[in-house]
């Protein structure tokens, strides 16, 4: 039953009726949340047959009238199975209605969508949703609280297995390991997208996350909530733990208040918490070859430095903020002496975060500090960093190992740019600009103008590439890559060959995931709302992970390729899994989108 509902879902929605898909096959590709008045507006047709020279007519959904029509020009070429893609620009319309693309023969129609100055308002909050339900101690989406034995350390200065505080913060994933690495980064998004677009943030539930106002915004609650526990992770001034269990967590789907994952201490009881020593780790067969901390250290100063500004300006809790930012210079300090990368600690499996870029979540620490304390020495430093890590990034590449250039995009250039002198700028934007090109090259040989390449969590790099679009255009104030922009984000929305939005029930009656790899769709039939999925991935990489299969017939199977796939499936780990970081790094854009509604109300 739920197959033949999938079926029409995806044979109505994804641009067709169900007669047009047997017949002609075309589908029409669009951001389905719509798109704001004044910027470009581009659609994808994917087809099995010439439509070069056809008319491509956008229609107004409540009286059937043309408003806007165009020729698709000749093909961009084959994707997957389809020898001809077209691009549709309609960026001319700007006035505000609800609207629908046609093409007449072979009959197509898109979905329906809006333009609009408010197309955005109110994700932001699904965003937050989506951060809140993946809290570790109580959790509100389930009522219920878990790991409170975490947990017993491994390779710090104290004896193995000593009992350490750590509960809080947030599960990474489907899973329920914790990490300073995705944690701290996921704190600093939410931070940045808070200190841009403060008017866009609500509040509708208390600092537990249950329903009701406490007359702070919920970005702020949830922004405390993993603060809390980045303090305890820091237990004293020279200590710094960086993970909460491992991959001997990854048994089955389990709700986090009924794990009975061991890790030595018998089944549900205490979990290993893991020291940041900047030396290789593993307890079981895996090893990581970490060199440093200074990747968890620049992230941790970054994230303790703008809570304070924000505690103390914005909450006027002096105290907190004090606490925050002594905590943020302690750490600040440690990654100066071991720089380097304290990569994620495996155990049974080979599959870890392999970050190996530190000297940008240093800059960007020193460039934070600098503005909450106003010591010239952080400014110099953050620039000596600066240049150290240079253009240094995924952008341009055509694969790189799993986080190895994290975070996806570096916020301390952009952070330093405010602080630095006219020359130092000029650099700054250079680093950017080259960055942007590198994948801008890439776009322009495909039809969907995307130019990331499909490794594990492309859908992160995506956003990332968006957000670093976006703060290039403030820098210099250049508008020339705003087409590329939204290109990325409007993949993320619904215009790529699955016609998915990779966002869980973003838009509101769109097509959205409906199996997403987390333990709630099996045990609660709940949909994590505002998760981003991983993302499509490389087919060779698909073909060659460990443990995946797909619990049901692929209803995307018409727009696989030997390139890349996506699946919409429980069974997919890969690309259907809703990320904590992820999700934090498309905080910033939905809430500068939604930002720009008000302004222009005012």
């Amino acid at each position: 039953m739920r197959l033949v509902r999938k079926l029409l879902y995806v044979s109505i929605l994804s641009g067709l009726f169900v007669y047009s898909f047997a017949k002609e096959p075309a589908f029409i590709r669009i951001n389905q949340i719509g798109y704001l008045p004044e910027e470009p507006k581009f659609a994808v047709i994917l087809s099995s047959r010439n439509l070069s020279n056809k008319t491509v007519e956008l229609v107004v959904s409540n009286s059937n009238s043309v408003v806007y029509q165009t020729e698709l020009s000749e093909s961009f070429g084959i994707w997957g199975k389809f020898d001809y893609c077209y691009r549709v620009d309609f960026s001319a319309v700007s006035r505000e209605g609800s609207y629908y693309l046609k093409i007449r023969r072979p009959k197509t129609v898109s979905r329906t969508f809006r333009i609009a100055e408010n197309v955005y308002d109110g994700y932001q909050e699904d965003i937050l949703a989506y951060i809140r339900q993946q809290r570790c101690g109580y959790n509100p989406f389930t009522d219920e609280v878990c790991h409170q034995k975490d947990g017993r350390t491994m390779y710090g200065p104290m004896p193995d297995s000593t009992y350490i505080d750590v509960s809080g913060g947030w599960h990474d994933a489907g899973d329920h390991l914790r990490y300073m690495l995705t944690s701290g980064n996921t704190i600093c998004r939410m931070l940045v997208a808070y200190l841009e677009n403060k008017t866009v943030f609500r509040d509708t539930v208390n600092a537990l996350g249950q329903p009701g106002s406490n007359g702070i915004p919920d970005v702020l609650d949830e922004i405390r909530w993993g603060l809390d526990w980045m303090l305890k992770m820091h237990p004293e001034p020279d200590q710094l733990f960086h993970q909460v269990a491992d991959d001997r967590d990854h048994i089955g789907f389990k709700l986090p208040h009924l794990d009975t994952a061991d890790y030595g201490w018998g089944p549900g009881s205490y979990r290993v918490v893991y020291y940041a020593n900047g030396k290789p780790q593993g307890l079981f067969k895996y090893q990581n070859t970490s060199t440093g901390i200074a990747n968890l250290a620049g992230r941790y100063a970054a994230a303790m430095a703008m809570a304070s500004r924000v505690w103390k300006a914005d909450l006027k809790d002096s105290s907190f903020a004090e606490r925050c930012l002594q905590a943020g210079l302690e750490v600040y300090n440690m990654g100066l002496k071991q720089p380097g990368c304290q990569e994620g600690t495996p155990c049974r499996a080979p599959y870890r975060y392999f970050e190996n870029t530190w000297a940008d979540d240093m800059e960007w620490g020193a460039a934070e500090l600098f503005k909450t304390t106003g010591e010239t020495r952080y400014l110099e430093e953050a620039k000596k960093f600066a240049k150290l890590i240079n253009t240094n990034s995924w952008m341009g590449r055509d694969t790189a190992r799993h986080y190895e250039c994290y975070p996806f995009m570096n916020m301390g250039h952009y952070s330093l740019f405010e602080e630095a002198d006219d020359a130092f700028k000029d650099t700054l934007i250079f680093y950017y600009q080259s960055q942007i090109d590198a994948v801008k090259k890439r776009a322009d040989k495909n039809v969907f103008n995307v130019g990331i390449p499909f490794i594990w969590c492309s859908n992160n790099l995506a956003a990332a590439f968006v957000t670093q679009c976006l703060l290039y255009e403030k820098m210099p104030g250049d508008t020339q890559y705003r087409k590329l922009m939204a290109a990325h984000r409007d993949w993320l929305l619904g215009n790529n060959p699955w016609g998915v939005s990779q966002f869980v029930e973003i838009p509101k009656n769109g097509v959205t995931p409906l199996q997403p790899h987390t333990p709630m769709i099996p045990h609660l039939h709940c949909l994590p709302v505002g998760g981003l999925n991983d993302g499509p991935v490389y087919t060779s990489i698909y073909k060659n992970l460990k443990g995946i299969h797909l619990f049901e017939e692929d209803e995307y199977a018409e727009f696989q390729s030997d390139y890349i796939v996506y699946h919409d499936d429980l069974g997919d780990y890969s690309t259907n899994e809703p990320t904590l970081d992820g999700t934090a790094e498309a905080l910033y854009f939905f809430s500068l989108f939604a930002n720009l509604d008000r302004k222009v109300a005012k």
